[in-house]
């Protein structure tokens, strides 16, 4: 291992919810992290602060029936969704998750008058959790190893879980086109591999540390462009994008998340079958978290979990409010969790040696 600063202590030291004042279980289904495994850098027009209309200070209560909830100094709760999901599909994927979290709220706690849910695009996963440290966010879906890197540098805290595709967990690949002379992970040294996202777990993480772990040299990833790898990353935004460019014949290798191959979020699992081979698979990743920032009051955070888990069904099924249409959520449940229950990650995060720093 390269001779740095330990990326994380073991979750028994990081504990629980608590350090920072601030999700695993059965099923080997694929998907995303983050609407899409984790949601990847992409260019969908996000604010470099992964959604700069929060506020710092909090606002004085409308009432004084029930408990009370207070959020960002600009009358907002404010949702950050990683850019995984394409700019056109937030509204209709995510409204009605939006509108029930603010009725949810405002009808259950004492909160400012005229508090409202609203909801950005983050330009990357880094900023989606910057913005959640900075308090100009109050909470975000993201991936896993965004949400580990997070509660490491206090700037995030995991409060839930999500289920799709019928599990808990989910898988990890590394494809190579069909008839490629790569063979094994050993292979790829030397040739040109498409990432989704530093901060990706199924899109970077697990495949760069199959990688490491066939004792290819990563260099300082991710920090840097990586030209101190025995290989050349190519950071692609997304995993579908990462698809892409192996499809397009302009990298020998990508990684991404399960879902690419397995649903039809990706390519239609047949078109797959036409175009690449797996090299290389992870499973058992649990699946992408739900955080919020460790600057709200208790009350608030706890406000914003019972929204989720007291939520209806149809949450989950798009503007059109019909199950198993094109604009359903790829999720469709949630548990509670903590960092405990991403210890997989914060385990195969610590193999690497990464430096979380640089993402503060």
């Amino acid at each position: 291992m390269r001779d740095r600063r330990t990326f994380l202590k073991r979750a028994g030291a990081l504990g629980t919810a608590a350090v920072i004042a601030g999700c695993t279980g059965g099923g080997d289904g694929t998907d995303t992290e983050s609407g899409g495994d984790d949601s990847d850098g992409g260019d969908n027009g996000g604010s470099d602060s992964g959604g700069d209309s929060g506020g710092g200070s909090t606002e004085t209560m409308s009432g004084d029936d029930g408990p009370a909830a207070t959020f960002g100094g600009d009358g907002e709760i404010n949702f950050n969704i990683s850019p995984s999901v394409p700019q056109q599909q937030l509204q209709v994927q995510y409204a009605p998750l939006r509108d029930h979290i603010e009725s949810y709220v405002t009808e259950n706690y004492d909160t400012p008058e005229g508090l409202e849910a609203t909801m950005n695009i983050g330009s990357n996963y880094s900023a989606v959790i910057q913005a959640l440290g900075q308090g100009t966010a109050d909470l975000a879906e993201t991936g896993p190893l965004a949400a580990v890197v997070g509660n490491q540098t206090g700037n995030s805290e995991i409060i839930l879980q999500r289920f799709g595709y019928g599990g808990w967990t989910y898988k990890s690949l590394i494809a190579v086109p069909n008839g490629s002379d790569i063979s094994s992970v050993e292979d790829l040294e030397g040739k040109d591999v498409a990432f989704s996202d530093p901060l990706s777990t199924s899109g970077f993480l697990f495949p760069v540390a199959a990688m490491a772990e066939a004792g290819i040299d990563i260099g300082e990833l991710p920090e840097g462009n990586g030209s101190q790898a025995a290989f050349t990353p190519r950071f692609a935004g997304g995993h579908v994008q990462s698809y892409t460019l192996l499809e397009q014949g302009q990298v020998d290798a990508a990684g991404m998340g399960g879902f690419v191959r397995d649903t039809s979020t990706g390519p239609a699992p047949d078109a797959w079958q036409d175009v690449a081979t797996t090299l290389h698979e992870d499973s058992g990743i649990p699946r992408a978290p739900i955080v919020v920032s460790p600057q709200l009051p208790q009350e608030s955070k706890d406000a914003i979990q019972q929204a989720f888990l007291e939520g209806p069904d149809t949450i989950y099924y798009g503007a059109d409010g019909e199950e198993g249409t094109d604009d359903d959520l790829w999720f469709g449940d949630v548990r509670e969790a903590t960092i405990d229950d991403y210890q997989l990650v914060v385990d195969k995060a610590e193999t690497l040696g990464i430096d979380p720093s640089f993402f503060e």
